[in-house]
């Protein structure tokens, strides 16, 4: 659920950039500017740092449930569940996260919103969708695409004298941001989202408790930003897109 903006150095680009960024849309998987195998190892490094630098949480029933929840959704995925790591963090904040490698954090805070068991594995079947759809993977494609495009197309500026070249570029490269990166982002979780109702549905979990959870989770979340200036979709629309999932999910 979380993710990185551009450095400032990063959202430099101009106007120029805008057909070069349409021909590098990476969400149709039509690039493979970074190997899986690259990206797994880039997960467990920071894996690895998150634990040597956050405390995990001594709360062994949270601990038990997440585990309990991610074996119900993993073997339902059609994974081995020894090949995964689950960790509660001792973080209060109301959030989870999935990194390449099979790996997935849930801070303590997130039982505040996750109030069931169902609840949890609407969250856990999330994170689990993020990794079995190689979003890191694409992300990284994304912001490598997008990167050049715009360091190429200030250069291009630069070389044809234009005056004020720079500030032109990170004014565009702004936009670049947030008519490209985010949106996609959003697309992502969405997925995630459509993925994670499978998982409960076949683990025999109740996917309708997914909207519970959002409802919480909009509840405690108050001050979320506008969505289009979010990573995640607004509540009420994602809410509304889980409802629409749930009929053909029933008996499944």
């Amino acid at each position: 659920m979380c993710n990185g903006l551009f450095t400032r150095r990063r959202m430099l680009g101009c106007c120029g950039a805008a057909a070069l960024l349409a021909g590098c849309d990476s969400s149709s998987g039509g690039l493979d500017l970074v190997s899986s195998a690259d990206v797994d190892k880039m997960g467990l490094q920071t894996w690895e740092q998150i634990k040597s630098q956050v405390p995990r949480s001594r709360n062994g029933n949270m601990q038990g449930q997440v585990n309990a929840s991610a074996n119900r959704l993993l073997r339902a995925a059609g994974e081995n569940p020894d090949e995964w790591e689950a960790v509660v963090f001792a973080r209060p904040q109301i959030n989870a996260f999935a990194l390449p490698g099979k790996k997935i954090g849930v801070y303590e805070g997130m039982f505040k919103a996750a109030e069931t068991q169902d609840q949890l594995a609407a969250v856990i079947g999330h994170e689990i969708g993020h990794v079995q759809a190689r979003h890191g993977e694409a992300r990284i494609e994304r912001e490598m695409t997008t990167g050049i495009g715009l360091a190429i197309a200030e250069a291009a500026l630069r070389a044809g004298g234009v005056s004020g070249a720079g500030d032109i570029a990170q004014v565009l490269g702004t936009g670049a941001q947030y008519g490209l990166i985010l949106p996609y982002s959003r697309g992502q979780e969405l997925e995630a989202d459509s993925i994670g109702l499978r998982l409960m549905a076949g683990a025999q979990y109740d996917p309708a408790q997914a909207v519970t959870l959002w409802q919480n989770m909009a509840r405690a979340n108050g001050g979320n930003p506008p969505e289009f200036l979010s990573t995640h979709p607004a509540p009420a629309s994602r809410i509304q897109r889980i409802e629409a999932q749930l009929p053909a999910l029933k008996g499944a």
